[in-house]
């Protein structure tokens, strides 16, 4: 595997990981995460560093499957050009459902 391409898996491995690390004291709950403003742009840097970094492999090579990843850089897209848009809801269930889930495709994909 190209070594860009594994940087840029680190760096989506590295965005999950430090996700997961804010709610390493508090239980992963919605109306904590809602209520806590800190957290929640720190969770939404993670996601356009992903989102960045899935963009990036996916215009390096077409043949890499990531699930949800034209998603994931869509969500990437608007939290930064439509700011004032972004729900909590999404990026809730971003960190609950999909994080996981990509957490293991990378792991796999880094480990081949």
């Amino acid at each position: 595997m190209d070594n860009d391409i594994k940087t840029w898996l680190y760096d989506i491995l590295n965005a999950i990981v430090e996700i997961d690390s804010f709610f390493y004291d508090t239980p992963k709950e919605f109306i904590k995460y809602q209520n806590d403003l800190r957290t929640k742009r720190a969770v939404e840097r993670n996601i356009e560093i992903i989102g960045e970094a899935l963009s990036r492999i996916l215009k390096h090579d077409e043949t890499i499957v990531i699930s949800n990843s034209r998603k994931i850089v869509d969500t990437r897209n608007r939290i930064i050009h439509g700011y004032d848009t972004v729900s909590d809801d999404i990026v809730w269930g971003i960190v609950i459902k999909h994080l996981p889930i990509l957490q293991t495709e990378i792991q796999v994909l880094l480990n081949e």
